[in-house]
């Protein structure tokens, strides 16, 4: 198992990693909205907060060598289901492959953001 870090995605807030790649799969930790540039949360819309998250899984991937177009598998979490329409507007952008997907409403979700995805790829 081959623990992940890229400068280019928020540091883990947790005692977790970015990924991990194991068995010829990335599994990455959920990601929020943080820019890594400022370490804070700056979009404020469903839109851009989606943006942010999924560059965010782009650059974790291509620290893996693999990339959005190899996921299998994303997990989405709203903390609103009415921002549902919205959301898929933009993943759909980022995930043109159609991997397999949940995505469901919670309450809250870490520093109140408004999305957090996480992915398993193919490396």
């Amino acid at each position: 198992m081959e623990k992940i870090y890229t400068k280019n995605a928020p540091d883990a807030i947790g005692p977790y990693s970015q990924a991990v790649v194991a068995n010829g799969l990335v599994f990455t930790s959920g990601q929020i909205a943080i820019n890594p540039a400022s370490g804070s949360v700056e979009a404020q819309t469903i839109e851009a907060q989606t943006e942010q998250v999924c560059t965010n899984l782009k650059n974790v991937l291509e620290a893996t060598g693999s990339s959005l177009d190899k996921a299998v598998k994303t997990v989405c979490f709203l903390a609103d289901i009415n921002d549902f329409g919205a959301f898929n507007e933009v993943y759909g952008k980022y995930f043109s492959s159609k991997p397999a997907r949940s995505c469901v409403a919670v309450k809250t979700l870490p520093k109140n953001v408004l999305v957090e995805v996480e992915v398993i790829a193919e490396v």
